[in-house]
Order: structure tokens, then C-alpha cells, then sequence
């Protein structure tokens, strides 16, 4: 839980992920600075979640590709999933895209992004923060609640479709 409560998702994004396909997940994640890195360095990256089209025997899931550095960080990660949430028939994957060092002010780095992003008039890009070591669990928890929130119109799509009484 403390791993969980120390990333935030710091700014959201409202749109639900499509009920059957593909749907991409642009984002910056701030690492904040610690003693060894004393500086706020801006991961920017892009998730994107696979939902099968036809759901058969052999999907299980949740799948995660490219998400974790350390195998400590994994291993919370799946602690987590193991007892908090249920999401099969996923294949969830992170392209890492540039990064680089802005300052030694993490709420600095933050509004100056969220800045950029108001005057760029972007609604699809996230912001996350997180300590260096939870960067695999920031991912994970913003995914994780982008599935959740979106449940409730995907279940209203497939009972438009007929796949739902």
C-alpha cells in the first residue's frame, strides 16, 4: 500500500479505453529526486492496452511488457495485481520514449508540463509521479485505474452489441 500511495497520478485523462482492440496511453512520468539523483528527470512514454477481439481458453492475463527495471519492482507489482485486481485477457505493454533532466523542483517540473500541455490544448496525455524506484508502479497503478474507470462503458458497449443480457 505504501508503494501504491506514493505514485500519483498528477494529471488525468478522461477518455475510456475501446472495449475491443487496441487503446494507447501517451504519458510523462516525473521521477522525483533523491539524494543519489538530485535531479527531476521527465520520462515521456505510451501504454498501450490490447483487449482481444475473440476471447478464448488461452487468453489469460493480465500480460505487462517493458514496464519494470528492477526485479524487486516486479515482484511488488505482482503482489499487487495478485490481490487487489483481476484483469484478464490483456496484453499491456510501455514504449519508454525520451527522457530527460529539468530541475531539482519536483511541483517546478509539474506545473511548467501542465502548462505545456494546457497551451498544446492536450486532453490525452497523463502526467505521473513517482520516486525513482516505483517508476514500474506508477505505470501499473495508471493503467489499473484507467481499466477500472472505463469498465463501465465498455459493459454498456457490449450490451449495445448483444454480447450482454
Amino acid at each position: 500500500m505504501r508503494a501504491w500511495e506514493r505514485v500519483k497520478i498528477a494529471r488525468n485523462v478522461e477518455y475510456s479505453l475501446f472495449t475491443f482492440g487496441d487503446s494507447q496511453l501517451p504519458y510523462y512520468l516525473l521521477c522525483e529526486p533523491n539524494t543519489k539523483h538530485p535531479m527531476v528527470v521527465i520520462k515521456k512514454g505510451e501504454i498501450q492496452i490490447t483487449r482481444p477481439i475473440i476471447l478464448s481458453p488461452g487468453n489469460n492475463g493480465p500480460e505487462f511488457e517493458d514496464f519494470f527495471e528492477e526485479q524487486d519492482e516486479e515482484n511488488v507489482a505482482n503482489f499487487l495485481m495478485s490481490r487487489t485486481a483481476a484483469f484478464s485477457n490483456l496484453k499491456i505493454s510501455n514504449r519508454k520514449g525520451v527522457e530527460k533532466i529539468v530541475s531539482d523542483q519536483m511541483e517546478e517540473a509539474l506545473a511548467k508540463l501542465n502548462q505545456q500541455l494546457d497551451d498544446q490544448e492536450e486532453d490525452r496525455v497523463a502526467i505521473l509521479t513517482a520516486p525513482r524506484s516505483l517508476t514500474g508502479v506508477a505505470l501499473l497503478k495508471y493503467v489499473t485505474e484507467r481499466i477500472m474507470r472505463s469498465t463501465p462503458d465498455n459493459i454498456q458497449e457490449m450490451r449495445e452489441r448483444g454480447f450482454l443480457p
